[in-house]
């Protein structure tokens, strides 16, 4: 192609870029003018939200504590074990406290409560948290080994710490879990929902959770905030714990209402059951079979089936002869 033609066309695509930007300022007046609009959504004048970069940092950092050696940049050992966690702790507590007084000092002011001392809490509640580092391991530790138990698929403990999904979103959840119970706004969830993104394994950080708790596999999994589930149980992929239908003004009539289930101990949860209601209680050692659909109890040591289904086997000798009727059937042979 000529040359002079190439910069002819050139020219006009960027004339035309340029008629198409002028369009812009009109429409960003119709965007301002929108923020009148008491029906809609805005955060302007407000503390900052916090980013999901921040979130992940912080998670990467407790696991790097609650796991030594396992997510360090470096190798740890006597010589410099002391050194390494003393700066992990310490630069734990600064991204923690000053998440926390973040989302304190947000709430405080975007909806006009009381003061709180957002600096003085976040710090208090910072401490606490990383207080309970020590107890936490020894959750962990339990939930660690009942999946080694239960699971022959398994090679080891290490194999569990660096790639199951299910304990990741358990570690964060436990962790979540004191923050929720120290009365932290929103991070919490913000942690439970990092995970949920990484593992499609959605708990809210509300519900309660015992010891030796597993999770196979894991993606698609719900634990609703309401939840109670005992020691010693073990979840399967797609099992949803959560509330029955909801009218639409829920939000307001059954906030802080149980509406999800109770799970005690030593209860077995297959893949793609349901399980749906507050009032709904899965006895001990029971056994909640694949697929299957509850909005009632169940009372201990019961397995819990779907009938056999019927099914139809179609052989290759069978599809031959089909489609050779078929095909008479349609020329009329």
């Amino acid at each position: 192609m000529d040359d002079f033609i190439i910069d002819s066309l050139c020219r006009t695509e960027r004339d035309n870029a340029s008629d198409h930007r002028k369009a812009l300022p009109q429409v960003i007046n119709s965007i301002l003018e929108s923020m009148d609009d008491k029906q809609c959504f805005a955060h302007i004048g407000d503390e900052p939200i916090h980013f999901s970069t921040s979130i992940k940092k912080m998670i990467d950092k407790f696991r790097e504590i609650l796991f030594p050696g396992y997510f360090s940049g470096e190798k740890i050992d006597g010589a410099n074990l002391v050194y390494n966690m003393g700066q992990a702790v310490s630069q734990l507590y600064d991204i923690l406290s000053e998440q926390i007084v973040h989302v304190l000092r947000h709430d405080c002011l975007r909806y006009g409560q009381a003061c709180l001392e957002c600096e003085n809490t976040g710090n208090q509640i910072a401490l606490k948290t990383i207080k309970s580092i020590p107890k936490l391991r020894i959750t962990l530790s339990k939930d660690i080994k009942s999946a080694l138990k239960g699971d022959p698929a398994a090679k080891s403990h290490d194999e569990i710490i660096f790639s199951y999904p299910g304990l990741y979103a358990i570690t964060v959840y436990r962790i979540a879990h004191i923050l929720s119970n120290l009365n932290v706004p929103q991070l919490p969830r913000l942690m439970t929902e990092h995970a949920h993104s990484q593992t499609g394994i959605d708990i809210h950080p509300g519900a309660k959770i015992g010891e030796q708790f597993v999770i196979d596999h894991g993606t698609g999994i719900v634990v609703g905030e309401t939840s109670v589930i005992g020691n010693n149980v073990r979840i399967y992929q797609n099992v949803t714990i959560g509330a029955l239908s909801l009218p639409p003004d829920a939000g307001v009539k059954l906030r802080g209402a149980k509406r999800h289930p109770t799970i005690e101990d030593d209860v077995i949860i297959y893949s793609g059951a349901t399980i749906l209601g507050g009032k709904t209680n899965i006895g001990t050692k029971s056994v909640i079979g694949g697929n299957v659909w509850l909005t009632s109890s169940v009372p201990k040591e019961t397995k819990v089936f779907i009938e056999s289904p019927r099914l139809i086997y179609k052989y290759q000798e069978d599809s031959e002869q089909t489609n050779q009727e078929e095909l008479n059937h349609e020329y009329q042979v």
